[in-house]
C-alpha cells in the first residue's frame, strides 16, 4: 500500500504458499523478479542476477534459504544492506536456528499459520468452479473431506489428488471409495466436527500424558494408517522432552534410538519400534518441571525482563570495583558464591523441581544441597 517494500522471510510447513505470496508480491510492486534455490544453485548464479540488477531496483526469492552457503551470504549482505536488492526468503526450518544471523538481523520474519481445513476446501471448489471445463468430474462433499485430510493440508499436495480424481473419473460421480481407491490413503477424520490432523496427534500426545496405553496406542494406530512417519517421530521426541522429561531422562537416549531405527526400516516395519516406544513413554513416570522452567524464563525475556548481565560473568573491564569472576572448580564441592543473574532478577526462581521419578529426585537432592552451601558461604572479594 506504500509503495516500500523491506526483504523478509516467510517461514512455513509445505505447500502452504510461501513461493506464491513472495511471487505476488514481486508482481504488485512490478519489480523484476528473479529466483534462486540455496540447495542447489551456486554462486556464479547469483553474480550473474546481480549484474543485470544493479541499475535498478529487484526483488530476489531465495528458496530453501536455510541452505544458503556462508560465502554466498557474504556476498550478498552488501547488495541488501544499500538496497541494490530486496529478499524474500522461503523456508520450512525455523529461521532462528537455521539461518545465519547476518541474514536474520537484517530482514523480517513472518511466520505463516497452517491453512485451516475449511479455508483448503473452500479453495478446492473455487478451483474446480474457475476450470469447470476442464474440470469434470463430481465429488461428493466427503471427497473435499478427504482431499484436505490425505495431503495434511499441503495445497500442491491437495491439488495434485484434485487432478488425478478428474483425470480418473470425468464426468462420472466420485465417493469415497472411488477417492480412496485411487490415491490409495485411508480416510481418517471426513464428518466436519471431527478431529482434524492436528487434533489427532494432540490426542496422541495427551493419551501418553494420561498414562492411558491403550487409547495411546489407539491413537498411535490411526497415525501409522496415514503413513506420515515423520509427524509422529517428530511428536514423540517432544513427548519424551515435555511430558516424562526428568522424571525418566533415560528415554531422551531412547527416543533417539527410535527416530534412528524407525528412519533406516521405515513403514510398515517402523510400527514395531513406535509400538514399544509409546508402551514406554506411556506408563514411565511424568514430570514436565523441565518445559515450565523454559515457559517461565521465555516470558521474562517475552516482557522485557533483559537486563545487563553482570561484568564479572563475561570478564569485562569494570572500574567500579566490581568482583572479578570465580572460577567453581577451584573451590570446595566446586561451588562458590557469586551473582550470575542480572541484580533485577537477583530472587528469581525457574525451575521448581518434581517429586516423579528416582532421576528428578536426586536433582531435587542436589539443587537443595548447592543451595544449604551458599547459604553458608559468605561472597568471596
Amino acid at each position: 500500500d506504500h509503495d516500500k517494500l523491506s526483504s523478509f522471510i516467510l517461514y512455513g510447513e509445505p505447500g502452504i504458499g510461501k513461493t506464491t505470496i513472495a511471487q505476488v508480491i514481486g508482481e504488485i510492486n512490478g519489480l523484476s523478479t528473479f529466483t534462486f534455490n540455496a540447495s542447489v544453485d551456486n554462486k556464479a548464479q547469483l553474480k550473474d542476477i546481480i549484474s543485470h540488477t544493479k541499475h535498478y531496483g529487484a526483488l530476489l526469492i531465495i528458496d530453501e534459504i536455510h541452505r544458503m552457503k556462508k560465502d554466498i551470504q557474504d556476498f550478498l549482505l552488501p547488495y541488501v544492506e544499500r538496497g541494490d536488492i530486496t529478499i524474500i526468503g522461503l523456508t520450512t526450518h525455523n529461521p532462528y536456528h537455521s539461518i545465519n544471523h547476518a541474514i536474520r538481523s537484517r530482514v523480517h520474519i513472518f511466520r505463516l499459520k497452517p491453512i485451516q481445513q475449511e479455508t483448503l476446501i473452500l479453495y478446492l471448489k473455487n478451483i474446480v468452479s474457475q476450470f469447470a471445463n476442464e474440470l469434470t468430474a463430481d465429488l461428493s462433499d466427503d471427497v473435499y473431506f478427504y482431499i484436505a485430510s490425505a495431503s495434511n493440508k499441503d495445497v500442491r499436495s491437495a491439488l495434485n489428488i484434485l487432478e488425478l480424481l478428474h483425470t480418473v473419473y470425468p464426468n462420472e460421480h466420485v465417493d469415497l471409495e472411488k477417492a480412496e481407491k485411487t490415491v490409495l490413503k485411508k480416510a481418517f477424520d471426513l464428518d466436519k466436527d471431527g478431529d482434524n490432523y492436528y487434533a489427532l496427534l494432540s490426542a496422541f500426545q495427551k493419551s501418553i500424558r494420561g498414562s492411558d496405553v491403550n487409547a495411546s496406542l489407539h491413537y498411535l494406530a490411526r497415525l501409522i494408517i496415514l503413513e506420515d512417519l515423520e509427524s509422529i517421530l517428530r511428536r514423540l521426541t517432544v513427548i519424551a522432552y515435555e511430558d516424562i522429561g526428568l522424571a525418566n531422562p533415560s528415554v531422551f537416549t531412547k527416543i533417539e534410538a527410535c527416530v534412528q531405527g524407525c528412519l533406516r526400516v521405515g513403514l510398515p516395519e517402523a510400527r514395531i519400534l513406535l509400538s514399544a516406544m509409546v508402551i514406554d513413554l506411556t506408563l514411565s513416570p511424568k514430570s514436565n518441571s523441565a518445559y515450565l522452567a523454559i515457559e517461565n524464563a521465555l516470558k521474562d525475556i517475552e516482557d522485557g525482563k533483559m537486563f545487563p548481565i553482570p561484568s564479572h560473568i563475561i570478564n569485562e573491564e569494570t572500574f567500579d570495583n566490581s568482583p572479578s569472576y570465580k572460577y567453581p572448580h577451584d573451590y570446595l564441592d566446586h561451588i562458590v558464591k557469586q551473582q550470575y543473574l542480572p541484580k533485577e532478577l537477583i530472587d528469581q526462581v525457574y525451575y521448581t523441581a518434581a517429586d516423579t521419578g528416582n532421576y528428578e529426585r536426586q536433582l531435587k537432592a542436589r539443587h537443595d544441597k548447592i543451595m544449604e552451601i551458599l547459604s553458608t558461604r559468605k561472597p568471596l572479594k
